[in-house]
């Protein structure tokens, strides 16, 4: 337990840092999950929309460190991968 004063303190902004991390972290799995269900769905176009929505939401949160970057640009190609799969299947 925290002794000090300032040591509580920074107890306490770790408890409001650490549930405002979890809620962005899960803001990126949602952007993630969006984009599959879109691919799964087989229309290319509405995937590259829901695709570019992701890029965006990956890159803020690699920016702020919530993700490595290289995690994000893993993401990111996976998905642009899965998207470009779709065309030559199509």
């Amino acid at each position: 337990m925290a002794n000090s004063a300032q040591a509580r303190k920074r107890a306490r902004q770790a408890l409001v840092a650490r549930a405002h991390n979890a809620s962005q972290r899960s803001r990126l799995r949602t952007a993630i999950k969006a984009v599959r269900k879109a691919v799964e769905a087989g229309d290319k176009a509405a995937a590259q929309q829901v695709f570019q929505q992701s890029v965006s939401i990956i890159d803020s949160l690699a920016d702020k460190d919530i993700v490595h970057k290289n995690a994000a640009a893993r993401n990111k190609s996976r998905l642009s991968a899965a998207i470009k799969a779709m065309g030559a299947a199509a």
